[in-house]
């Protein structure tokens, strides 16, 4: 059997001499491996770059087989991005979590939401906040999603400013008051409407409500933690002190 589509490349290792197994998340087939013969050589390995954007073909004498695919590049993701080490840590944070994704299991929506990501790197101003929303959409396609809608304990949908770490609900500024310190807190730009420019607190704040999550439900019940290029990105993007930081960190580090 065979079939064609379109996907992200997200990890790739050796195989023999000269092939190599690569593991892709695609639109309508999921995360899914496969075989490249001569994935080795100087031709390939360019192609062959965690988060470029590729065409793919695969054929497999079974469905359940490894099979062989044949990648041409749609875009090279990891070409413009890899003389900026923040943009570069933000793809490879990306291609990594995404790992945790079921294997052949269609998840269509995130792979949107992880082009429209990967489209914007190199926009130091968006992608950082996008990311954090990724993260959010990820836990949402894992079964671990948060409601972010309406508070936890009176059902109000306005002064959203806390999360429930246990619960992964959204809690009003008055009933969250008395729990202040046990609470994460849910930053302006999850909140549901436009709030302008990300502050690198709300940055912060997001990646800790996501990173939680990701560890409590997901990582740790694996005996995993989160990936060390994730703390190195929200290393980076906490050495800016304000929005031009980010640009000037994303194109040097």
């Amino acid at each position: 059997m065979d079939w064609t589509d379109e996907g992200i490349i997200l990890g790739v290792r050796p195989h023999g001499e000269t092939a190599s197994v690569v593991e892709l998340l695609t639109r309508a087939h999921g995360r899914h491996l496969g075989l490249v013969h001569g994935g080795r050589s100087r031709r390939m390995r360019p192609i062959l770059q965690p988060g470029n954007h590729v065409e793919v073909s695969w054929k497999g004498r079974l469905a359940e087989h490894l099979g062989h695919m044949a990648l041409e590049t749609r875009r090279a993701f990891a070409a413009e991005v890899m003389d900026h080490p923040m943009p570069l840590a933000g793809l490879a944070t990306l291609t990594t979590l995404a790992r945790l994704l079921p294997e052949r299991d269609p998840h269509p929506s995130l792979y949107e939401v992880s082009l429209f990501v990967l489209g914007y790197l190199d926009e130091p101003e968006v992608w950082p906040a996008l990311l954090v929303r990724w993260e959010l959409a990820l836990l949402e396609e894992l079964g671990f999603g948060l409601d972010l809608a309406a508070c936890a304990a009176t059902g109000a949908n306005d002064d959203l400013i806390y999360v429930s770490p246990k619960s992964g609900r959204a809690v009003s500024a008055s009933a969250g008051e008395p729990y202040r310190d046990r609470l994460l807190t849910l930053p302006p730009f999850l909140r549901g409407r436009s709030q302008g420019a990300v502050s690198q607190s709300d940055l912060a704040a997001g990646f800790a409500l996501t990173g939680h999550f990701l560890e409590t439900r997901i990582l740790v019940p694996r005996g995993e933690a989160l990936p060390e290029v994730r703390g190195r990105l929200t290393d980076m993007l906490m050495r800016a002190r304000k929005p031009a930081d980010i640009v000037a960190l994303a194109r040097n580090g």
